[in-house]
């Protein structure tokens, strides 16, 4: 692992025959998991490469108070490594994570680690969400509300509550404003699905980096739920992914990296990009069994469905 990093990011994708779209990435965070000695893309570089790729667009998430007001300065221009933003579009929560620290509230789940609260977290969990409300009704390239959903890999009982009703806040939230919900959903299928189907999902939900069987494949296309594929769709041990990806309908399937996290193989363990997304949708198209100028075609088609216009 330790000698791949070294290398820095993954080699560049041949260009996709159809630009497509990054539905979630993390601009803000690549700088913190690059290699000694690699240099720091800036923004405006970012953009300039994946659009080498054939990825024209991305989505940039915010999903704290920090990188949620990075974010909404980004897409205002007010930054100065990226003065064209017409390729971005955001997003911004407050991460299932993040809300237990916001309350003060976590137990240690099975991963069995301790998290410290930073001095963001000490804004109390609705005054949290209220300010991601603020940001996301002031800027108009805002066009979704997430990473929001359920984490229980990482906490115990009480920090599950408290995410239950940050995510309920947060679904709640994207009904009012009219935008699409982008899902954190790890280890909490079942519970994810139930208070969709209790509360009322937006018109527009995305499992962001889709993480189920197909059995939540067929969930999510009986009632038309976007599946996000990202990097792990490549790696050998999740078959059940690919399985899932298989029954959806190719209307529902979006595409992102997650960068700075889950790199799609042969690179996993070095740092992603929006770029990268290049390498999941031609591993997508195998997947599929189609053209991969179909698969862009659909990729590119629902991305504008679930955010509108750039």
């Amino acid at each position: 692992m330790a000698r791949t990093r070294e290398r820095g990011f993954p080699a560049d994708p041949a260009p996709l025959p159809v630009p497509v779209a990054d539905n979630h990435t993390h601009l803000e965070s690549i700088a913190h998991v690059l290699p000694d000695g690699v240099p720091v893309p800036t923004v405006a570089e970012h953009v300039a490469r994946a659009a080498a790729a054939g990825v024209d667009r991305m989505v940039q998430v915010g999903c704290d108070l920090p990188s949620a007001r990075w974010t909404d300065a980004l897409l205002r221009g007010l930054l100065p490594e990226a003065p064209d933003v017409s390729a971005l579009l955001g997003a911004i929560a407050i991460h299932p994570n993040e809300a237990v620290l916001h309350a003060d509230a976590h137990d240690v789940g099975p991963d069995g680690q301790q998290y410290e609260r930073a001095p963001h977290h000490l804004v109390p969990l609705d005054e949290a969400i209220a300010e991601i409300a603020d940001l996301a009704r002031a800027n108009p390239r805002v066009r979704a509300i997430g990473e929001t959903g359920l984490d229980l890999f990482r906490t115990g009982p009480r920090g599950a509550a408290v995410q239950r009703e940050s995510f309920r806040a947060h679904v709640a939230l994207a009904k009012e404003l009219g935008l699409a919900l982008q899902i954190h959903d790890r280890d909490a299928h079942a519970q994810v699905v139930d208070v969709l189907l209790a509360d009322g999902a937006p018109e527009r939900t995305v499992f962001h980096c889709f993480s189920g069987d197909v059995d939540l494949a067929r969930v999510c296309a009986e009632h038309g739920w976007y599946l996000s594929v990202a990097g792990p769709v490549t790696y050998k041990a999740n078959a059940h992914l690919r399985e899932a990806v298989r029954v959806a309908p190719i209307d529902l399937l979006l595409a992102e990296t997650d960068a700075p996290y889950l790199t799609p193989h042969p690179f996993r363990g070095q740092p992603n990009a929006p770029f990268a997304v290049a390498h999941t949708v031609r591993f997508l198209a195998d997947v599929l069994e189609r053209p991969l100028e179909r698969v862009c075609d659909a990729i590119s088609a629902n991305t504008g469905v679930v955010y509108g216009p750039w």
